[in-house]
């Protein structure tokens, strides 16, 4: 059987991605005809397990086709990424309970690792109740995921290591509410409303946790961290949606002329200056992020646990590389001045949707604060790592 190139699959679907930017703002949601579209390319399943008709496609090809996707529209792009790692939690499952989920090759999936919801042990389940934000991509999918602390006999289990004990609870989508919270300024076309469940049974063989159960599925890519996997897609489309800000900017430099001068943007010597330094920033940032992907990447092809040094680089590298691409884009929408700020121009929303990127818990900036404890050596919780 040939295996699917993911981003070869993707790429005739991109012009559209971006011709329907405005119509996703507007629904704030990915459309339904849009996302089996998305489905058919495969792209959902990058993280899938081969074993259960995924790609299990390496970590710089999801990056690869993220980006991709976020160059051409960035909650399209974000929608590809929750998609994608939410199917994470199949390497983690029984072979029965994961194949059920994760084997329909049009199944889309997606939830929110936040620990927003209390689960307690009753019997083999476990009864569930929550409410969780930012279920992006949430009205396409069939199954649902969500993040609960664990309880029995009114007292919240907890971790050797005094963390809470927490598990992702993995549901129908039809045993949920989806509340229409998602009025923001960024990224308004994920859909990324409210999720809730009340009192439902999820048998224990649908939970997982990320952080102390171990992978049932052989393989490199699941031996990669977790967390740096997630922190890999928010960074990708971060990475993207620059890329779509600096083809947005060079479209209009080369037409547009300021107010009484006869030159266009691009042939203004501050302007070209401005613009390469973008370039130059973005092209550093994508390699160094790139570098260090492909380090852990060997690692984890290798025998052993990888390092904690290295994959507290990568989550470094990840959150970089989403700060610039916010800066980037904040840099671009004041040099196309009073242009930028209509609706009908891709700077302003290339800006929205680069800051609330930049909101992501896995990149934000205590990110810093976790990889420099790691850099000078002092004792640090690795769990998240």
């Amino acid at each position: 059987m040939t295996r699917i190139d993911p981003l070869t699959a993707l790429q005739p679907l991109l012009p559209e991605l971006a011709a329907r930017a405005a119509e996703m703002e507007e629904a704030r949601r990915l459309p339904a005809d849009l996302a089996q579209k998305i489905a058919a390319t495969g792209v959902f399943r990058m993280v899938t397990p081969k074993a259960f008709g995924g790609l299990e496609s390496t970590p710089r090809e999801m990056v690869e086709v993220t980006e991709a996707a976020a160059r051409a529209n960035a909650s399209a792009g974000w929608c590809v990424m929750i998609a994608a790692t939410t199917a994470l939690n199949a390497a983690y499952m029984d072979a029965e309970y994961a194949r059920a989920i994760y084997g329909d090759p049009m199944a889309i999936t997606g939830g929110v690792f936040a620990p927003m919801g209390r689960a307690v042990p009753e019997g083999d389940s476990y009864r569930v109740t929550g409410r969780w934000q930012w279920g992006s991509g949430s009205a396409n999918c069939s199954w649902l995921c969500g993040s609960c602390t664990i309880w029995e006999n009114g007292e919240m289990l907890r971790l050797p290591s005094g963390a809470p004990d927490t598990r992702m609870m993995v549901f129908p989508a039809s045993d949920a509410v989806l509340h229409d919270t998602w009025h923001v300024m960024g990224l308004k076309g994920t859909g990324s409303g409210d999720i809730e469940v009340k009192d439902i049974l999820v048998p224990k063989g649908r939970s997982v946790s990320l952080v102390s159960d171990k992978p049932k599925v052989p393989g490199a890519l699941y031996k990669f961290p977790a967390f740096g996997l997630l922190s890999l897609g928010v960074c990708a489309v971060a990475l993207g949606n620059a890329r779509g800000a600096l083809d947005a900017f060079h479209a209009l430099a080369t037409v547009k002329k300021s107010q009484g001068s006869a030159k266009t943007l691009a042939e203004r010597q501050m302007m070209q200056a401005a613009y390469a330094n973008c370039e130059a920033q973005w092209r550093a940032a994508r390699a160094y992020l790139f570098a260090e992907i492909d380090r852990v990447w060997t690692a984890a092809q290798a025998p052993g646990e990888i390092p904690m040094e290295l994959r507290a680089d990568l989550r470094l590298a990840c959150t970089h590389m989403t700060r610039t691409g916010a800066e980037i884009c904040r840099t671009l929408y004041d040099l196309g001045g009073g242009a930028a700020l209509f609706e009908a121009s891709d700077l302003q929303r290339r800006f929205r949707d680069a800051h609330a990127i930049t909101q992501h818990i896995v990149t934000a900036p205590s990110t810093y604060e976790l990889t420099g404890r790691i850099l000078f050596g002092l004792p640090t919780d690795a769990g998240m790592v």
